[in-house]
């Protein structure tokens, strides 16, 4: 396959920021498999939606980032200690994604894709009828560029994660998800706005600049 030298450059401008940045750099100190995890650590630490005992079901977990993020947040603080990676673990942290999962302790794995009911059902017999505090997703379908067939494969997603909250999500419960500025944006916010008392738009200052994504916060289900 012939690469073009517009392609060649535009690889090379991604991995030079890629190598640069900080959130990368700050991932591999701190044992984090992507710099994804500070995302949901800044929507976390603005909106306080993450405490130890809770249910969090993690949808689009792959690499396992955000499910590492859970579980350190989810370690016992004995003696001003918290936050490990290993060992204790005061809540329940179920993933999901159609991609394979490095295991991390503590969080039971699903692999499958969230669209497909019989995925869906082992997800619900996972949690074995307890009630979740928070949703967060990460999901994103493989993109066309054809700029009206990938905004409907973002609202659909959109809306199964809105689906499962209002079946599952305790009343005073959260969803985080995953979306992109353009075309269907303001639909996915009335969305939002259709099944929650609050509906806050947050742009981390850990996703990088020039892109399109954002992530949407529901809470309280109405």
């Amino acid at each position: 396959m012939k690469i073009d030298s517009k392609s060649k450059k535009i690889n090379k401008a991604w991995l030079n920021d890629h190598v640069n940045d900080p959130y990368v750099r700050l991932a591999q100190k701190e044992g984090y498999r992507s710099r994804a995890a500070y995302k949901l650590k800044e929507i976390d630490e603005e909106l306080r939606l993450i405490k130890p005992g809770q249910v969090v079901v993690d949808l689009g977990a792959s690499p396992g980032a955000w499910s590492q993020y859970l579980r350190r947040k989810f370690a016992p603080k004995l003696a001003g200690t918290g936050g490990a990676a290993v060992g204790e673990l005061n809540g329940t942290i179920i993933a999901l994604d159609l991609l394979e999962f490095e295991p991390v302790e503590g969080v039971h794995f699903i692999q499958g894709d969230f669209r497909e009911e019989t995925v869906l059902h082992q997800l619900e017999a996972a949690l074995d009828g307890k009630p979740v505090d928070v949703v967060v997703s990460d999901m994103a379908p493989n993109l066309s560029g054809i700029e009206i067939t990938d905004a409907a494969r973002i609202e659909h997603l959109i809306e199964l994660a809105i689906d499962f909250s209002q079946h599952h999500l305790k009343p005073e419960g959260a969803l985080v998800a995953k979306v992109f500025h353009g075309s269907g944006y303001n639909q996915l916010v009335e969305l939002f706005r259709k099944s929650f008392k609050k509906v806050k738009a947050v742009k981390p200052k850990a996703s990088r600049f020039r892109s399109a994504e954002t992530f949407l916060v529901g809470m309280g289900l109405k």
